[in-house]
């Protein structure tokens, strides 16, 4: 089907302009099954289909034939770094008049500020936050697109995406739902859930070689083999090596952090014959701007040395600063190779002429090393191959004999994927949504909750009686903590219920209720003296992930407890509260501005967490503050304070300087150190720009942005 056809199908000759301008002429089979079931008619629709198959399009279809008739979407992710990407692509509808917008984070902001908006790009956190909040607008949402609908099966993200849809259909119960997935098993019940009609199909715009490499040779059992040229000691290395030769780039994937480092310090060197002079000299100056961020650490100089020769790693312990510049160098062609975990498998589209993937088992802390799911693996898989770029794609396991070849090429080549399930069933999943689904008025009864739990993708995959006993036992609980108040005689069919004051809130500030449980029984209790605290009180909460133990830490933390009784007395002396206090020390030192590089060592964590870390204790604290003006805790002003450190990592006398764009903790503390402390102190420095010399650290790149924040001399 060519794109003029779609005329004939209700698309508006405005959306032909777009595709033109994109260079598409014609569609891709899954696209053309796509129109044909109904997307330009308002059906709601399940695309099953590979990575770069063209199921963004499909949506947007369905986009475009509703803003031009004054309609307004709502295109839910599961990550920020996509939320992004998808609205620099939505971005170009402004110039035919509509407004497109991208929420993310700020759980307790208002969304008013879109109301304006034509196309909204969101996570599903943040839509879900809109929804708790009462967002007027969503109201009129009349497109619905959910990407990766696949990931309701993620532990972490898929209840808040299996409630916000289940939401939003409720809400909207004329709106057109548009899911697009993975190619799973069972996408037929998906759409069954979405009352939506399925397009599935393994179809590609390029061949996908998929295989398994043992002894120098890639079995690719539908596509016959191929020898690879083996120079290097390292299979991976050689998988890497080979694919550049062949004028591609190749990701490998690795199980750990530690691994992805250390495959990246094998393939580095490898590759040095194959870059041009020019290419030399261009890596050169990228990794110069990897060292140009604030706190640099020794593992960000690693990745700069690295970078300097064509190869990256990425893993989630990385600044988010360093992993959008890695992507970006990859997606540009400068990197050769990048070396990750498989998160990178979940986020952008970062493709490449050969996947890696090096490690198919994964630590489980519950089992061990285990085998990761089939659907991870054919995730990562799916980044083989650069549509208009590469004339096929690769994707490799690593079998150490022939046993583990035949094994891996019948689980992850031949096989299928598995069964994605629903995750609500998790009682601090279920606990935060069925307070919110009662606090936002989605439900004032038992039987207005349980038909709204009909509704959910859990309530297709589990028998209701089971549900039920559930849903009593988190409802038992929220109303024991106050945080709802339950009419008549117990709770069955008759009862009903209403969210207290503090139950709206808890809803609204996005935090576990039994996070918020701890934290006012921490704020009315006997009196808090410390920061360390403070910083106990957010870390013994669910909603913070705490550090792992490892046997150094174990003296430091007890050493610390011994001098800290009032600490010690909170909890028994087990891994699960040296932990906590173990994060809670890391917290503290971050405030108190030590460097980032003794903080990753003395904590075993990249400079990534520590940020990660200090953003939920920042929202902790915050909520903290909330809870404790409508609790008449004395605490207020205290807990402010430090939410505003833990915001910049620095002590109370740098907050005015972090403020400014390009000053962080590092630079903020040498201008201070240089008399500088202050806004309007800066404005010497900018008038004076031979007096840079004396602040280290702050260059002119850094004064550029400082004159453009303060507006030079106003």
């Amino acid at each position: 089907m060519m794109v003029d056809d779609l005329l004939d199908f209700g698309l508006p000759e405005e959306g032909l302009e777009i595709f033109g301008d994109r260079g598409i002429e014609e569609l891709y089979p899954p696209q053309v099954d796509g129109v044909r079931s109904g997307v330009l008619d308002g059906r709601n629709l399940v695309l099953a289909v590979p990575t770069a198959s063209g199921k963004t399009l499909v949506s947007e279809l369905g986009i475009l034939k509703s803003v031009f008739s004054g309609g307004r979407t709502l295109y839910i992710v599961p990550l920020k770094a996509l939320a992004y990407e998808k609205f620099e692509l939505f971005k170009e509808y402004e110039r035919y008049g509509f407004n497109v917008g991208v929420a993310t984070g700020d759980y307790d902001r208002s969304a008013d500020y879109l109301s304006d908006m034509d196309v909204v790009v969101t996570t599903s956190e943040k839509a879900d936050s809109m929804l708790r909040l009462g967002t007027d607008w969503i109201g009129d949402v009349d497109v619905v697109v959910c990407d990766e609908v696949h990931l309701v099966d993620s532990d972490r993200r898929g209840p808040t995406l299996e409630v916000t849809l289940a939401k939003l259909m409720m809400m909207n119960p004329g709106a057109q739902v548009i899911a697009l997935s993975a190619t799973i098993s069972n996408a037929r019940e998906i759409a069954n859930w979405l009352d939506a009609g399925l397009v599935k199909s393994d179809w590609r715009p390029i061949e996908l070689k998929e295989g398994v490499v043992f002894d120098d040779f890639i079995d690719f059992p539908f596509d016959g083999g191929k020898e690879v040229c083996s120079d290097e000691d390292d299979v991976a290395t050689s998988l890497v090596r080979d694919a550049v030769l062949e004028g591609g780039q190749a990701l490998v994937f690795t199980s750990s952090r530690r691994n992805s480092r250390g495959a990246a310090g094998r393939i580095v060197g490898s590759l040095d014959d194959l870059l041009s002079p020019m290419e030399e000299d261009r890596l050169m100056e990228l990794s110069n701007d990897i060292l140009d961020v604030d706190g640099v650490t020794e593992e960000g100089e690693r990745l700069a040395r690295y970078v300097r020769r064509g190869v990256a790693f990425h893993h989630a312990g990385l600044r988010n600063t360093h992993l959008r510049r890695i992507e970006k160098l990859f997606s540009s062609g400068d990197l050769k190779a990048i070396c990750s975990t498989p998160t990178l498998a979940w986020g952008i589209n970062l493709p490449a002429r050969r996947v890696v993937v090096r490690d198919y088992k994964r630590y489980d802390p519950n089992y061990g090393m285990k085998p990761i799911p089939v659907l991870d693996v054919k995730q990562m898989f799916g980044r083989a191959g650069r549509p208009g770029m590469d004339p096929y794609g690769e994707a490799v396991l690593i079998a150490k004999n022939e046993v583990e070849r035949d094994q891996l090429i019948d689980r992850y080549v031949v096989g299928d994927t598995e069964n994605i399930t629903s995750k609500l069933a998790s009682e601090p999943a279920l606990r935060s949504h069925v307070l919110s689904t009662i606090a936002s008025g989605f439900a004032g009864s038992y039987s207005e909750l349980m038909d709204f739990i009909d509704r959910t993708f859990f309530a297709v995959q589990n028998r209701p009686e089971d549900i039920q006993l559930l849903v009593k036992r988190v409802l038992g609980f929220l109303e024991s903590e106050g945080f709802i108040e339950v009419d008549g005689f117990g709770l069955g069919s008759g009862s009903g219920f209403d969210a207290t004051a503090i139950g709206k809130r808890v809803s609204e500030l996005y935090i576990d209720p039994l996070s918020a449980s701890r934290i006012l029984e921490r704020l009315s209790g006997r009196g808090m003296e410390s920061d360390i605290e403070f910083l106990h009180m957010v870390c013994e909460t669910p909603d913070m992930d705490t550090l792992y133990m490892r046997k150094s830490d174990y003296s430091r933390v007890e050493s610390f407890l011994k001098e800290n009784p009032r600490l010690k007395e909170r909890g028994e002396m087990d891994d699960w509260f040296l932990s906590e206090v173990k994060t809670s020390l890391l917290l503290k030192d971050w405030i108190d501005e030590e460097d980032d590089g003794d903080i990753c060592d003395w904590y075993g964590v990249s400079s990534g967490d520590i940020r990660r870390k200090a953003s939920t204790a920042e929202w902790l604290l915050h909520s903290a503050a909330e809870l404790s003006k409508m609790s008449m805790s004395l605490y207020i002003n205290r807990l402010r304070n430090l939410q505003r450190r833990m915001q910049y990592g620095v002590k109370k006398e740098l907050s005015d300087l972090v403020s400014i764009s390009g000053i962080g903790r590092v630079r903020a503390r040498e201008l201070y150190k240089n008399g500088y402390r202050t806004k309007s102190d800066l404005h010497e420095l900018i008038d004076n720009q031979s007096l840079v010399r004396e602040v280290d650290g702050v260059g002119a790149k850094t004064i550029e942005k400082i004159k453009r924040e303060l507006g030079g001399n106003e």
